[in-house]
């Protein structure tokens, strides 16, 4: 856990990465990850390089927590230009269907397969179809494979979810997904999911695990079920303050931004190495799922999201033929 503790340690130093001189453009840079998370890791070594190349010019402050709203309020203040940067994940595909196709259960096998799809496939894809709704879309990191907790029992099966209240992001198609499962998913902010979980307002919820460890869920959920059920990107996007910046400034985010794209998959896969362990010791019960008996529930959703997104099955399609 030393690369855990050590972004916990950088995070009680402060929340936000550092603060503009008056004589620097300040770029505003929201998240929802808590202290630890592979969203603070990334964002923070984004900003680090931003400003070391930027020195004078810029500087990149860091806001995470949800210090500056949720994911769904930052992207409207993006687009009011009173925050520069935000990095978005599920929430991106009720802004655009094309996102949706990260929605899809079992896509993506692994992150080989995944930096692949990024490169090959999907870039120029998303970022058009970020455009069309007035955003930029700058890089592509890493939200993760996403699991499963409750207080309810083990997942194994699709049926095992039946009746379980469990709280999802805001994204239409994860949504319909765990209701094809037999669950009842509720959308709701992350900031709110804790004490959801507390109060038994919700039984469970589905996230990569470390965002389930910065959350502290392991504090309020007895099982954890392996399900790796979707690979969900994060997103680092701009809006109306964009082409307010300088010429110079707009290319060294650009650039950071996908320079730190491989970073964020490294520290992904290291976090998930690490933090099965700390589940167990947290006292979670940890079980793996039935990924086959998922894959053919999942039947469903894939012609569902087919038949209604323009392109959708091409898309599938393209990245299937990518699977190693």
């Amino acid at each position: 856990m030393k690369l855990f503790k050590t972004a916990l340690a950088a995070a009680v130093i402060a929340l936000g990465v550092g603060s503009a001189q008056a004589n620097e453009i300040e770029v505003k840079f929201g998240h929802v990850g808590g202290p630890g998370s592979l969203f603070e890791i990334t964002a923070n070594e984004f900003a680090r390089l931003a400003n070391e190349r930027l020195e004078g010019e810029a500087e990149v402050v860091v806001f995470g927590s949800s210090q500056l709203g949720n994911d769904s309020q930052m992207l409207n203040k993006l687009k009011l230009g009173t925050i520069d940067l935000a990095l978005p994940s599920s929430v991106m595909s009720s802004v655009a269907p094309e996102f949706s196709v990260f929605e899809m259960p079992y896509l993506i096998e692994n992150r080989d397969h995944f930096r692949q799809v990024r490169d090959e496939v999907l870039r120029d894809v998303l970022a058009k179809a970020a455009e069309g709704k007035r955003y930029r879309l700058l890089g592509i990191w890493e939200n993760g494979f996403r699991q499963i907790t409750n207080n309810v029992r083990p997942i194994v099966t699709p049926d095992d979810l039946q009746g379980i209240k469990l709280r999802t992001p805001n994204g239409v198609w994860r949504v319909e997904m765990f209701k094809s499962y037999g669950a009842s998913p509720a959308p709701m902010a992350l900031s709110e999911a804790f004490v959801a979980l507390q109060t038994g307002a919700m039984d469970g919820q589905e996230n990569p695990l470390v965002q389930i460890f910065s959350q502290r869920f392991q504090e309020v959920q007895d099982y954890l079920s392996l399900s790796n059920h979707v690979y969900t990107p994060a997103y680092v996007v701009a809006g109306m303050s964009w082409n307010r910046l300088p010429e110079h400034v707009r290319e060294v985010l650009e650039q950071t931004a996908m320079d730190v794209e491989d970073f964020a998959l490294e520290q992904g896969a290291t976090l998930d190495e690490e933090l099965v362990a700390e589940f167990e010791a947290a006292g979670m019960e940890v079980n793996e799922v039935d990924t086959q008996a998922f894959v053919e529930g999942s039947a469903p959703i894939y012609e569902k999201f087919s038949a209604e997104v323009e392109g959708g099955q091409q898309l599938l399609e393209q990245i299937e033929a990518l699977r190693p």
